[in-house]
């Protein structure tokens, strides 16, 4: 995203991962309900567990509840889509009230983080009844009585998540509409659509552009559905096409976000107080309007206790408190999430704010895994803007995705709640001799919207890559140096998504794309 309006930008099931190395499980149970512990992730001072229970059984199990022990050195230090309480070394983990019976053949996985590697679990039971058949091996604590935590935000329903961007102002000089969205064939491979941005005038959400959001007429050839807008209908612009692209892709889901690079100054007076910001917000996103296009809201504030377009000093609960009223006043059933700083540097932006004390608020988090490098450094050195892993000579320590990820991870935060991050565009220089990154420049490379930033379906053709760098793709045309991601690197990214156990990705946005959708066929290919 440009760093104006492009910057802008715990799923709760827990999804099947694949860890790089080979999982490590404990399973216990021949009978017809079964619990197996699979270690995720080992990284000496914590790991990541993931449980899955299994009916074996011929009738549905309609609730379930796991008691075990864990060894001397390790402990959970948080967990997800169960209810979990401890006494000692003991620990009780119970059905959530959301989820549903357990079908006949059914799995539900739950998970959580512990501190010290990884041990497997002792004394199992489920239901009362020995996880291994026979009678109940013994415990030497009572089940605890404490109140359980708080609930956190059930799962929204399907696999591996694929979120994009829609940018408002797309309708004007990009000519980027809604129906784009259903005839490059993205909206049959997205998940989630982002709407953005709505505005956070004087600390409340308010609306960023009437006229692209609800007032623009639409013709018969513009529309997704191939209907035009009539004068007096009740709800025209892209909120109107969006509600026919849910029409025709039922499982589409819309969210609202509020904030971006231009408009994240006023979280610092909503942060004053987060209940009435809450409120404006669930008033403005189900205003009777438009209540059935949007399925939840998105929190994009660039930064919380740290500098953006303007600098914030809130503190670092400012944005743990904000998104708990809005998760508080939206309900469980509604999608709340949050686009952030993907600073892994140390001391940097993600350690200015308690993003692991947010979490349980949210249903996933979007660290921004792009725009790390560009031509806001007029003179250089070059360097890809959304590298996924460091290189040697990278103008900055933490600045790559997967040190975001794993300081995001390292906190507590469950790998299955983060999304990676992609640019569907290139940042260049201009006046650089050097092919390889690291060279000297004069200045940002022509854009067609701006200096230094050019859509991806544009680079593919005008720039092709050249070479890559840190799992993502660079070139050099003439005088002028280009970073992005291509098919290619999106592949890499995606089964690095998968290693880590990650929710799925997101991307900024829409309109970069080729006609035909090519860099999001990658995600989701990518993704499986």
């Amino acid at each position: 995203m440009k760093r104006s309006l492009r910057r802008a930008l715990w799923i709760g099931a827990v999804v099947a991962v694949t860890a790089a190395t080979v999982p490590m499980a404990s399973a216990f149970g021949a009978g017809s309900v079964t619990a197996a512990f699979t270690k995720v992730q080992d990284w000496g001072t914590g790991h990541e567990t993931r449980v899955t229970v299994t009916n074996g059984s011929s009738s549905s199990v309609s609730t379930w509840r796991i008691e075990f022990d864990l060894p001397s050195g390790t402990s959970i230090s948080s967990s997800w889509d169960a209810d979990v309480t401890r006494t000692g070394d003991h620990y009780v983990a119970v059905k959530k009230s959301w989820a549903g019976p357990l079908a006949p053949g059914a799995t539900f996985s739950w998970g959580y983080n512990g501190t010290g590697g990884y041990k497997a679990p002792l004394n199992c039971t489920i239901n009362g009844v020995a996880c291994g058949g026979g009678s109940t091996p013994p415990t030497t604590t009572a089940p605890p009585t404490t109140t359980p935590p708080p609930t956190t935000p059930p799962p929204d329903p399907g696999g591996k998540k694929v979120v994009g961007y829609f940018a408002q102002w797309g309708v004007y000089a990009r000519n980027y509409h809604v129906k784009n969205i259903h005839t490059s064939g993205s909206a049959a491979k997205l998940t989630h659509i982002l709407y953005a941005f709505g505005n956070t005038t004087g600390g409340r959400c308010t609306i960023g552009d009437s006229y692209a959001d609800y007032e623009k007429a639409y013709t018969a050839a513009d529309s997704v559905d191939g209907v035009a807008d009539t004068w007096d209908q009740p709800l025209r612009g892209s909120f109107n096409q969006l509600r026919k692209l849910k029409k025709m892709y039922p499982n589409l889901k819309v969210l609202w976000s509020f904030g971006g690079w231009t408009w994240s100054g006023g979280f610092t007076q909503a942060a004053q107080n987060p209940a009435a910001f809450a409120e404006s917000c669930y008033n403005l996103v189900e205003d009777p309007r438009w209540a059935d296009v949007f399925d939840g809201i998105d929190i994009d504030w660039e930064y919380p206790n740290a500098c953006g377009l303007t600098c914030d000093a809130s503190g670092p609960n400012a944005f743990k408190n904000l998104v708990g009223a809005v998760r508080a006043k939206f309900g469980s059933s509604a999608l709340v999430t949050a686009a952030i700083t993907a600073d892994g540097s140390n001391g940097g932006k993600i350690d200015a704010t308690d993003y692991a004390g947010a979490a349980p608020h949210l249903n996933w988090i979007m660290p921004m895994t792009y725009d790390y490098f560009g031509a806001f450094n007029a003179q250089g050195p070059t360097a890809p803007h959304s590298p996924l892993y460091s290189y040697p000579g990278i103008p900055q320590q933490g600045f790559w995705s997967d040190a975001a990820v794993q300081k995001l991870k390292s906190k507590g935060i469950p790998s299955s709640k983060l999304l990676l991050g992609l640019g569907f565009y290139g940042r260049g220089w201009t006046g650089v001799t050097q092919a390889a990154p690291g060279g000297s420049a004069t200045g940002p490379a022509p854009g067609t919207y701006e200096q230094g930033i050019e859509d991806y379906k544009v680079l593919k053709n005008s720039c092709p890559a050249t070479g890559t760098v840190g799992g993502t793709a660079y070139a050099k045309c003439g005088s002028n140096w280009w970073s992005y991601d291509t098919p290619s690197t999106i592949n890499g990214k995606m089964t690095y998504a998968k290693n880590q156990g990650l929710g799925g990705a997101f991307f900024w946005e829409l309109s970069g794309d080729t006609g035909n959708g090519e860099l999001i066929g990658a995600i989701k290919g990518g993704l499986g």
